[in-house]
């Protein structure tokens, strides 16, 4: 009976006085080399299981970002930079790997490759949860300029399990009972002893029945050590089942994977990013001052609305660039190539905008936010292709695979279609009876020339291959983006002759009257969707529109 009780009281004890703590915490060794920048390894938020709280003091202000770990380690570049990559194996200090390179870094706060950027003052309690599925690495930095804080410890998930709490809770419970029953056939014995003859014939008859069977309490006995060996090997097998192996303190179970085919952009931080774009068009717009723009916007659509600003600021009546809006946003198209540059597309019909246009944004680097390239009017009556929203692949201009036309041979093919009215892609590259962008340009075209009294007039078309992007739609065709720099071109017929240029052209020419000749330059941004391999479809036109971008004098 002692003997159970103290063993009934360990499996109790197990429970309560001698319980493992539900967390541990570990901290950053103080002697840590000091470094712009610190990354938190992804494997940290995964090593117990269970929610991981972090703990960062430092002087003045500093951030924590989270992002795919490629994109952490692609900012980081060449930075000098610490890493924590685990936790000691007495589980009081983290792991920190150092490695040298430049002493500083751009500060990193408000980069468009985190999915969410915390912002503190001399301590920061942060409780670490996946915005998505996939890894998730952090960066904690001060401005790029100062060592990162210091002072980091995470509290991890213990493990609380105490496999052999129950079994020896059942086995003092077990001799207990038994020694219970001992007790109770020893006093019986001992009254038997005082009968005299009788208790003589009974003695004989137990020593008889002892030499055929074991006795009451030797049969209490060994049922109480077959149970208690039955608890404990079942105990021991639901420990194995319900434990994992145990992994080395500060590894994973199995190594990193990358985020290879996720998408780049998460929606919030493509919701995110369109909100400053559109709001960096918006007072640019407003301001007809192209430096508004510099944050946000660059390439043909940063060159047409300085240009229109120009123009505008001198001729009232010209008619403003469309407005890029954030809102009644109806479709993104996100890469999952996670090579540099970067390519996204979103479709948008906010206020202003009489139909939808194809809103184009490049990030050329990763320490670059993402810049409005281009902006695409649909044209009326067409279709935006489907492509899918978890992310699509994009392909190089060449790349000519599972398609009719590679984005270079359609880019070309439209180029040379708004030349020539007998172009050969006549019948292979067309556009809707509502919406003839190609059918006026070339209308225009050949009203110029018919009328030129005084004039010589010649037109180009000519791509700007490295404005030409290609995202997979889910047909196996492609939507091709790109810009066409469209050149006008005039010489007067003979000596003295003059020609005019309107109001809009004047106002970056410096003059409206020319008699040595002049040349007209404009941006087209195109949109063309491309057939796969195999199908009997023409190429369509789905989106485009021109813009002003310079005028001289011979």
């Amino acid at each position: 009976m002692l003997l159970g009780l103290l063993t009934l009281l360990a499996g109790i004890g197990q429970r309560t006085i001698w319980a493992p703590s539900e967390t541990f915490t570990a901290s950053a060794p103080a002697d840590a080399a000091a470094a712009p920048l610190t990354v938190i390894d992804q494997k940290l938020r995964t090593l117990h299981g269970g929610t991981v709280k972090i703990n960062i003091q430092g002087d003045g202000n500093f951030m924590l970002a989270s992002g795919r770990p490629d994109d952490v380690d692609a900012w980081v570049g060449r930075t000098a930079h610490n890493t924590i990559t685990g936790v000691s194996e007495d589980e009081k200090s983290l792991r920190v790997d150092h490695a040298d390179g430049e002493a500083t870094a751009p500060n990193p706060a408000g980069s468009d490759l985190w999915v969410s950027n915390e912002n503190a003052s001399g301590e920061l309690e942060y409780t670490w949860t996946p915005p998505a599925d996939g890894d998730w690495s952090l960066l904690l930095a001060s401005d790029g300029t100062k060592p990162a804080p210091a002072t980091v410890s995470m509290t991890f998930p213990n493990d609380t399990s105490t496999p052999w709490a129950v079994p020896l809770m059942v086995l003092g419970s077990l001799l207990i009972l038994g020694g219970i029953v001992l007790a109770l056939l020893s006093a019986r014995r001992k009254n038997g002893e005082g009968d005299g003859g009788s208790g003589f014939v009974r003695r004989a008859r137990a020593r008889k029945a002892q030499t055929q069977a074991p006795s009451s309490s030797s049969k209490v006995t060994m049922v109480a050590a077959g149970v208690a060996a039955a608890v404990l090997a079942g105990s021991g097998t639901a420990a194995q089942a319900a434990s994992p192996s145990p992994q080395p303190s500060g590894s994973a179970s199995s190594p990193a994977k990358e985020a290879v085919g996720s998408p780049v952009l998460l929606d919030a931080q493509f919701r995110r990013i369109l909100e400053q774009v559109s709001s960096a068009t918006d007072a640019g717009d407003a301001a007809k001052d192209a430096a508004k723009l510099a944050d946000r916007v660059a390439g043909p659509e940063l060159e047409i609305r300085t240009q229109n600003y120009k123009i505008r600021s001198q001729v009232g009546s010209y008619e403003p660039r469309m407005p890029v809006r954030s809102t009644k946003l109806l479709t993104t198209v996100v890469t999952s190539d996670r090579d540099w540059p970067r390519s996204v597309l979103a479709v948008t019909q906010g206020e202003g905008n009489v139909v939808p246009q194809i809103l184009t944004l490049v990030q050329q680097s990763p320490r670059e936010n993402y810049k409005l390239m281009e902006t695409t009017p649909l044209q009326p009556g067409t279709t935006f292709p489907n492509i899918s929203r978890g992310g699509t692949d994009t392909l190089a201009a060449s790349d000519k695979s599972g398609l009719l036309y590679s984005g270079e041979e359609a880019m070309s093919g439209l180029a040379d279609r708004l030349t020539s009215a007998d172009s050969p892609f006549k019948d292979k590259l067309v556009e809707g009876d509502s919406s003839p962008y190609i059918a006026d340009t070339l209308s225009y075209q050949a009203e110029v020339a018919k009328a030129g009294e005084n004039g010589n007039f010649s037109f180009t078309h000519k791509v700007v291959p490295e404005s030409t992007v290609v995202f997979r739609t889910s047909d196996g065709g492609a939507l091709v983006l790109g810009r066409i720099n469209f050149g006008f071109e005039g010489t007067p017929k003979a000596a003295g002759d003059k020609l005019s240029i309107g109001d809009d052209a004047a106002a970056l020419a410096g003059g409206k009257e020319t008699t040595t000749g002049m040349v007209l330059n404009f941006a087209e941004s195109m949109a063309v969707y491309v057939p796969p391999a195999g199908s009997t479809d023409p190429m369509k036109l789905v989106a485009a529109t021109r813009g002003l971008v310079g005028a001289s004098f011979k």
